[in-house]
């Protein structure tokens, strides 16, 4: 091993103290929040549940214009009209963020019509919440195309002229269940794994791209219609988030430059949990919050 080696060998303990002790000092100090009011902001999924409390949260804190994506007109128009009666500019499409060639041809209409794009929320998902052989090929397929593709093609559509301008975020929600998967949600924690390594390879990869940032959300169970019937064995113990609360703390990061954000805080102790402890602990841990069963009684969005 040369000196120069050796030498960055020695170094980066010191930079990962130093850079633990800054993570700190900085949690208890107020931190530069980024101005949303030049900031065009695009959410896929934006009709209705976590989505639509995203575009409340983003008109509130200033944002210039929402751009919201869907496949539901009807309710895109809804949220767009709640929106436009907040005073902040509001305009939707009907897209599928699964079709590839949808997605761009859709890009270059926000465009010309709306204008640059500087943040981008990858929001949409679906779940069937099925076991694996229970559940259909093209449903699962359904699932890997708009959980996980989806946001291929929208990142591809809208970073590059982010990294030109020097100015962009790109945003997922994603699922506590990327860490901790459950039974009868098989094509969900998947696609949502995978969702969450994209997330991971790319916030890395702008680490030295000026201006442009990522932030990821790994939120617990949320009532939104989408996860209608779930049921969680101590909902004392384990409420269900409210997706007003989920968009909040999605916005702040944003505003913050925060790359992971767990919610609740707690969430930080499965992860170090599943670091930690055998399988056989894991899967008592598992039987004893109930999510072996919990979703028995999941209906989902009618």
């Amino acid at each position: 091993m040369d000196l120069k080696a050796l030498g960055c060998v020695v170094v980066l303990p010191i930079q990962i103290l130093y850079y633990i002790v800054k993570a700190t000092v900085c949690w208890f100090l107020p931190s530069r929040r980024r101005d949303l009011t030049g900031d065009v902001v695009l959410i896929t999924g934006g009709g209705r549940g976590i989505g639509r409390h995203l575009a409340k949260e983003f008109a509130v804190r200033g944002a210039k214009k929402l751009i919201l994506w869907g496949r539901t007109e009807k309710c895109l128009k809804e949220a767009c009209e709640e929106i436009a009666l907040m005073g902040t500019e509001c305009h939707y499409f009907v897209c599928d963020v699964a079709n590839r060639e949808e997605v761009y041809e859709q890009a270059k209409v926000v465009r010309e019509k709306v204008g640059d794009v500087t943040i981008l929320v990858n929001n949409a998902a679906v779940v069937h919440g099925k076991s694996l052989l229970d559940s259909d090929d093209d449903a699962l397929l359904k699932s890997q195309h708009i959980n996980t593709m989806g946001q291929f093609w929208t990142t591809k559509a809208f970073l590059p002229r982010m990294l030109e301008l020097q100015n962009g975020h790109v945003v997922c929600i994603n699922s506590i269940l990327s860490l901790s998967p459950i039974p009868g949600a098989i094509d969900y924690c998947t696609s949502k794994a995978s969702s969450l390594a994209f997330m991971e390879s790319l916030t890395l990869g702008l680490l030295d791209c000026p201006g442009v940032g990522c932030t990821t959300v790994l939120p617990f169970h949320t009532n939104t219609e989408m996860f209608q019937g779930m049921r969680v064995r101590f909902p004392q113990l384990f409420p269900p988030l409210k997706p007003e609360v989920v968009a909040q703390k999605t916005v702040d990061a944003v505003r913050t430059n925060t790359a992971f954000v767990y919610l609740p805080w707690t969430m930080h102790a499965l992860v170090i949990l599943k670091s930690m402890l055998p399988q056989s602990a894991l899967e008592e841990i598992h039987k004893f919050s109930g999510s072996y069963t919990c979703m028995n009684t999941f209906k989902g969005r009618t």
